[in-house]
């Protein structure tokens, strides 16, 4: 599930240090941009280190408690709405759909009719934190309404690990938040609904990490899924039975990933998990929760982890120094840098922390620098379907464009970023927003 305590993208607070802050950008909106649904990328770990990660998903809670056996729908799969869900998340419903038929091979539809398997709700944010305060929008299994889930609550008709398949489930989903919050709770949701209901923070390339880096489902979730339904699979089958079968389905499935693989990453521990839990949370105080943090650090420094847990670890204390020190937060931006920068697997990661010390780099005056950082990080972000970060970092090159004097590529720059921002930020007085603040990180120095 997503929760609500997934980071910004910006470092909006050091806005507030720059004086000379320019007027508020007045601009004529295009309409909203939408992706056109393409894959971000086929998977490129090898099949071995993918089989335990199938594993892992398939037969784990979050809550790292044991699933007995395999759960999944057998036969054709529905999928229906209710509530206010808007045209546009009827549009990226029906893409994501088209793809886990093509992708996945999985034989789902959507359908009109009161009684589809997977019935998709929208209630107010409100509302569903009431229910759960710490997830943006989640699944779960038998009940059909949101009426329904209050009154199977405190039962075990909600229990997944009760299951001996899967017949009904339900998806929640905020019905007051940008379109594409709404369309990433969608993929994960329904990903969790037809396969895993596990989250892997050592996973670089998936949906199923509590990091949220990515915004749809990848090449590799898309494998996990297709693997779920393939036909030597059942409901009902052991986490052996299911072992013994999945390198023969993964060679046939993925035959690219038949190759020797690298040091299989160890289990993240309970007590790394828990230091992040309080980092992301907002429960206790900004100390609490920067201790928590470098906490995290030092425990993946301790256990030798590289990769995604050591960039997010990195990434978060980062974070949370914003506005208390400037030089731990870039320090920790540089390293989770590092970190990410170590495989094009985690190119996204690395585009989440260019945001960051773009800012940095603007702050400074330092046009080419900040044009350096954001280029490639802007081709990552579309590939990968971000469009708030995407156009934040386009934002950023539009205002290293107007230091450099280019202000007529600037402005053409600025325009094309903000139908996506449109998509991502959901108003233009978000987009409004964020420009300004972007605008206020290198103020115009008027002449003398």
């Amino acid at each position: 599930m997503r929760h609500l305590a997934a980071l910004a993208l910006m470092l909006f607070a050091a806005c507030a240090e720059v004086p000379g802050t320019p007027d508020p950008i007045r601009l004529d909106f295009p309409q909203m941009q939408r992706f056109s649904a393409a894959s971000p990328g086929p998977s490129t770990r090898p099949n071995s280190e993918i089989a335990l990660d199938f594993i892992d998903l398939a037969f784990r809670m979050e809550s790292g408690r044991p699933l007995p056996i395999l759960t999944r729908f057998e036969g054709p799969i529905t999928v229906g709405v209710v509530g206010n869900v808007s045209q546009t998340t009827l549009d990226d419903l029906a893409d994501l759909l088209r793809r886990l038929r093509t992708e996945a091979r999985i034989d789902i539809q959507f359908t009109n009719g009161p009684d589809a398997n997977i019935i998709i709700e929208a209630v107010p944010s409100r509302t569903l934190q009431r229910v759960a305060p710490n997830a943006a929008c989640f699944v779960v299994p038998r009940v059909q309404r949101w009426a329904d889930l209050r009154a199977a609550r405190n039962t075990s008709a909600l229990d997944w690990a009760t299951l001996r398949r899967r017949e009904k489930a339900a998806i929640f989903l905020p019905s007051d938040v940008t379109p594409q919050e709404t369309r990433d709770c969608l993929h994960e949701e329904l990903a969790q609904a037809l396969g895993p209901l596990n989250d892997l923070y050592r996973l670089p390339d998936s949906v199923f990490n509590d990091d949220n880096i990515h915004a749809v489902l990848t090449g590799f979730d898309m494998l996990i899924l297709r693997a779920f339904y393939a036909p030597e699979l059942r409901s009902g089958m052991t986490e052996q039975q299911v072992a013994d079968r999945l390198p023969g389905i993964l060679a046939r499935m993925n035959p690219g990933g038949q190759r020797r693989g690298g040091q299989i990453p160890s289990s993240t521990s309970r007590e790394w998990m828990d230091e992040m839990t309080i980092a992301l949370g907002d429960t206790v105080s900004d100390t609490r929760r920067r201790q928590a943090a470098a906490r995290a650090v030092s425990i993946g420094q301790a256990q030798g982890w590289t990769g995604p847990r050591e960039g997010f670890a990195n990434y978060v204390f980062g974070r949370l120094q914003i506005g208390n020190d400037s030089s731990l937060a870039l320090g920790a931006f540089n390293a989770a840098g590092r970190a990410y920068g170590q495989s094009p697997v985690t190119n996204i990661h690395s585009a989440h922390i260019a945001v960051q010390l773009a800012a940095f780099t603007l702050i400074s005056r330092n046009a080419d620098a900040t044009i350096a950082i954001v280029d490639p990080a802007i081709a990552v972000a579309r590939q990968h379907e971000n469009a708030a970060l995407m156009s934040l970092l386009m934002m950023f090159k539009a205002e290293a464009l107007d230091l450099k004097g280019d202000t007529e590529a600037g402005m053409a720059l600025r325009l094309d970023s903000l139908g996506w921002a449109l998509y991502g930020f959901g108003s233009r007085d978000a987009v409004i927003d964020r420009l300004n603040e972007i605008a206020s990180l290198a103020p115009q120095i008027s002449p003398s």
